[in-house]
């Protein structure tokens, strides 16, 4: 069983930045995938980013070059630096572990809130 725990959601303002930080817990492999889901209000749940054992990243158009994937892999500890926020960011965030197979693992998910 994997446990996934996500911090550093809130209110921003336009322009502001937020890190947010998934940490997981139990029996982790070195081969599996780490990333981070979005869902607005109203929308189907949409990948924003992810990162691989072997550190390759992978982001969804509308955060590249605004967002940055990154991991401790000795922590198990993934981070989603965002940059730049705009209204249409505003979403919940959740972290997700891919193990490999059927074994997928998802955090309770931290609100996102960009608005002036």
């Amino acid at each position: 069983q994997v446990q996934l725990v996500e911090s550093g959601g809130g209110l921003v303002q336009p322009g502001e930045s937020l890190r947010l930080s998934c940490a997981a817990s139990g029996s982790i492999s070195a081969f599996y995938v780490m990333g981070w889901y979005r869902q607005a209000s109203g929308k189907q749940r949409e990948l924003v980013a992810t990162i691989n054992s072997g550190r390759r990243t992978n982001y969804a158009d509308s955060v590249k070059d605004r967002f940055t994937i990154s991991r401790d892999s000795a922590k198990n500890t993934v981070y989603l630096q965002m940059n730049g926020l705009k209204p249409e960011d505003t979403a919940v965030y959740y972290c997700n572990v891919w193990l490999g197979g059927t074994n997928d693992y998802w955090g309770q998910g931290t609100q996102v809130t960009v608005s002036s």
